[in-house]
């Protein structure tokens, strides 16, 4: 589920939490009523920038939500969530970069993806997925064919990369599906003119995303000996920061001759939020970032301390790994529990090891270095389309 874009509430507030969450089970949401249950695991941070874009460019209507039922993921609520073209654009755009994961994962034969059953299992699911966004694609007039043959190079790609070779040469193919995805969203929302601007927005995103990505799995890459971007093409940690802050630079400069109705989502997303996604990766990866801090020890009897909807999972003994079917079925339950999503860190079932949450990582105030909220608006030239929470 999770991407370089992992907003907290506490930096969004409330108007904007609520406008995320609707497009974020708008996005859930599509993938289960167009393509069933399975595709919701499809459902990525990420791609549901698609979605915000769409309906930024568009004048708001009573049309762009719907009541949603309850969900375990809402602490069992109904709430307003987008739909329409964003929406499914957005989850064919997720099942096509998940096909493409997975995929990649089975022929390289990654961990479990080793197995034959397990394999076997995924390769299915991933030429499903590639099926089904297809389909979806062509039904809002988007060849989304053109992603599958644009990240296919990579392959080729990455077995030409040398010490020396410049990384944007492997980033490229990301680029320019980023670059197609975002173009397209101008013209669902009857924007031609903005097609250009957005094509630009989503060919440096594509980089920031594979860069980010690429320092993210850098030292457990090169601990079992995979290949990372970094590594083979001898690409320090400065220059790919140097590559990404650049890029983060080019996002907010071309975003800022697209045509929006309301840019605030929008802008937030894609300038504050991956602005913070790159001090918070290479924070991490220089181990300057402060970790976060441990959870709380169990009160009472209470089960459910450390996990809003659900009860806490048992840990994985020392030394042994879980059955897959178990581990299968309990991070079932931590993503219908929210426990996946709302915990500062839990165990990753298969293999023990703590994962951080997605709201781990609360640096609500780095951005403000302790100015008032409007005074932040000013000082980064966007208070007319920030959301300062009513100050």
């Amino acid at each position: 589920m999770f991407g370089i874009i992992r907003p907290c509430r506490h930096r969004l507030g409330e108007k904007l939490q609520r406008s995320w969450m609707a497009h974020l089970c708008g996005l859930c949401l599509a993938l289960r009523d167009g393509h069933g249950q399975l595709a919701r695991t499809a459902t990525n941070y990420d791609g549901l920038i698609v979605s915000v874009l769409v309906e930024a460019q568009r004048p708001s209507t009573s049309d762009d939500r719907r009541t949603a039922g309850p969900c375990p993921l809402r602490g069992m609520r109904s709430a307003p969530v987008a739909r329409g073209a964003g929406a499914r654009l957005a989850a064919a755009v997720s099942l096509a970069l998940a096909s493409a994961k997975v995929r990649d994962h089975v022929d390289d034969r990654d961990g479990a993806f080793a197995r034959r059953p397990v394999a076997a299992a995924a390769g299915g699911m991933a030429d499903r997925w590639r099926r089904q966004s297809l389909r979806g694609g062509a039904e809002l007039g988007f060849d989304t064919g053109v992603l599958f043959d644009t990240l296919a190079q990579q392959t080729a790609l990455e077995q030409s990369a040398g010490l020396g070779s410049s990384v944007l040469l492997v980033t490229a193919p990301t680029e320019e599906a980023t670059a197609l995805a975002l173009e397209h969203t101008a013209v669902l929302a009857g924007r031609p003119g903005n097609a250009a601007a957005l094509r630009e927005v989503g060919r440096y995103f594509g980089r920031l995303a594979h860069l980010l990505d690429a320092v993210e799995d850098l030292t457990e890459d090169q601990a079992a000996g995979a290949w990372n971007p970094l590594a083979a093409t001898g690409t320090s940690l400065d220059e790919a920061e140097r590559l990404c802050r650049d890029a983060v630079h080019g996002i907010k400069l071309a975003l800022a001759e697209v045509e929006m109705d309301d840019p605030t989502l929008a802008h937030r997303l894609l300038v504050h939020e991956t602005d913070a996604a790159v001090r918070r990766t290479f924070g991490h990866a220089r181990g300057s970032y402060p970790p976060p801090q441990p959870p709380l020890p169990p009160m009472g009897p209470n089960p459910f301390r450390n996990s809003p909807f659900g009860p806490p999972i048992p840990p994985v003994p020392p030394g042994r790994r879980r059955n897959p079917l178990a581990a299968c079925g309990i991070w079932a339950l931590l993503c219908c529990t929210c426990q996946a999503c709302c915990r500062e860190d839990y165990e990753n079932p298969c293999t023990g090891r703590r994962v951080q949450g997605p709201c781990s990582d609360v640096d609500c105030g780095d951005c403000c270095d302790g100015l008032e909220c409007c005074e932040c608006c000013e000082c980064c030239e966007c208070l007319e389309c920030c959301d300062c929470g009513g100050c």
